[in-house]
């Protein structure tokens, strides 16, 4: 079974008239910034492979889908909301 690592992004998003945040780019461990093309899905979910939950985003980057995952703060107060993160291979 492939091993997988989670990984904490920096992330820009915007919030629709809805209320609903939207990812729109990612900021990898390189330095280098992924323009993300659509979310053509949003839902709580597990990181099956890499561990921990949170709202799973479905993502296209480059014309490839892939999962990123918003991990909710558990503080009631404050400016501290989560944390976006990616799994990555070992």
């Amino acid at each position: 079974m492939e091993q997988r690592i989670k990984v904490y992004v920096a992330a820009t998003a915007v919030f629709n008239e809805d209320g609903i945040m939207i990812p729109t780019s990612l900021v990898w461990e390189d330095g280098h910034r992924y323009e993300i093309d659509k979310v053509t899905d949003i839902r709580q979910a597990a990181a099956m492979k890499a561990g921990g939950q949170g709202d799973r985003y479905t993502i296209w980057v480059n014309g490839k889908p892939t999962y990123l995952f918003f991990e909710r703060s558990t503080y009631k107060t404050g400016n501290v909301l989560g944390r976006w993160f990616v799994e990555r291979r070992m």
